[in-house]
């Protein structure tokens, strides 16, 4: 069926200056979401022309695209449109819908080119597709955005493995689809514009963090590698697929091209990263006077606070050297060291405790599958000799921060 549709809608691109004195120029914030929501960084080298993932889409049911985890901005959709998805009169068998929400520009994390046959012609991702949800107000899927959220339900794998190209061949395709939703390997591969390059033989997938309440933290990777831009250029550059530069000797990952459309647009992607504020535990979602009991346990007999320090619940500026990130070996927490291993610190950074109702499962590795494991795998690696009752008060504790 043909979509009513309405124009795309207009990025707002930042100012430097108000032209004319019509309107107030775009702040840094506007502009960073604009660059986090929208901006490819020119990643259509990658996923257009290397992996030729528009083919691909172009023959994609929306069923199945939100069977992969990919989310539908509704705020983005024409009334009409959202009244016809409402009553079940869309056709969400048919991939001629899906080139039609991405001509609204209403998949989130995607940007496709549809020109005037109907066609699509290019695609790009954006930060947004890892670190956005949706709040499912239509349907499951499709909602209002959530960014900063990690998209838990994205299965980054399975979709990289539809590629019809040769660059990737089968073995690495089926560790791809091995991954499975809510897990990426960011150090699987790297690519340097027009190579994909093998970073590690194996893959160890990790999962997709949220990015919200970053505010303070300083450090944004699970090792420390470096301050938040650090990794928004590794992962712009190298995983993204982003037209620009990235080096970093301690990794031997040495990536140079012009011009360079990710540098420029780091400072701004920051600014609205650190507005992001980590969600509110819902109503009545915790037990309080457990909780009570809890966090007087975190700050005392279970010593928590010693690693997971307030404000931001981390120790990572806690060093002597400013600038330089306090970090635990992996024997020290009791954590598998192989993932580690492939980074540029070789340790762990303490994990800021922010939203953790939200975001299960836990550890980098998501080897924690509720709170309840995350407290016994500390109190038995500690020897704590927490009670039940004690184990129970620090979970409603951590749910409620």
């Amino acid at each position: 069926m043909r979509l009513i549709g309405v124009a795309s809608l207009a990025l707002a691109l930042a100012l430097t200056f108000v032209l004319s004195g019509f309107g107030p120029a775009v702040t840094a914030q506007q502009d960073g979401q604009a660059i986090f929501r929208n901006e490819t960084f020119g990643d259509e080298q990658f996923w257009t022309d290397v992996l030729r993932m528009h083919e691909v889409v172009a023959t994609v049911a929306p069923a199945d695209a939100l069977a992969l985890g990919l989310k539908v901005d509704v705020e983005a959709l024409p009334r009409k449109l959202i009244i016809a998805l409402r009553t079940g009169q869309v056709d969400l068998t048919d991939p001629a819908v899906t080139i039609e929400l991405l001509r609204l520009n209403a998949v989130v994390g995607i940007q496709g080119k549809v020109n005037e046959a109907g066609q699509l012609t290019s695609i790009g991702t954006t930060c947004a597709l890892c670190h956005s949800a949706v709040d499912d107000s239509l349907m499951p899927g499709i909602g209002s955005r959530l960014d900063g959220w990690a998209n838990t339900d994205l299965d980054v794998g399975k979709i990289v493995a539809l590629t019809p190209s040769a660059g990737l061949d089968e073995k690495t395709k089926e560790e791809f689809k091995n991954w499975g939703p809510g897990k990426y390997d960011p150090r699987h591969h790297a690519f340097d514009g027009t190579n994909l390059l093998s970073l590690n033989p194996t893959s160890l997938p990790i999962d997709i963090p949220s990015i919200y309440g970053l505010k303070g933290v300083g450090f944004e990777t699970f090792t420390g590698d470096g301050p938040i831009s650090y990794w928004n250029s590794y992962v712009g550059v190298g995983q993204m697929g982003g037209k620009g530069s990235f080096n970093d000797p301690r990794i031997g990952l040495f990536i140079t091209q012009t011009p360079d459309l990710v540098t420029p647009k780091l400072l701004a992607l920051l600014d609205y990263q650190l507005s992001l504020l980590a969600p509110a535990p819902p109503r009545n979602s915790f037990d309080r006077a457990a909780a009570r009991r809890g966090e007087r346990l975190f700050h005392n007999e279970a010593g928590c606070a010693t690693c997971h320090q307030p404000p931001n619940f981390t120790d990572v500026l806690s060093g002597p050297v400013a600038g330089v990130p306090f970090l635990h070996d992996p024997d020290e927490v009791d954590m598998d060291p192989a993932y580690a291993d492939r980074t540029a610190t070789k340790q762990y950074r303490t994990t800021p405790l922010r939203g953790l109702w939200q975001h299960a499962p836990y550890f980098h590795d998501g080897s924690a599958p509720d709170l309840l494991s995350v407290v016994e795998h500390y109190d038995g690696h500690f020897q704590l000799n927490l009670t039940p009752r004690q184990k129970a008060d620090l979970v409603e504790f951590l749910k409620s921060l």
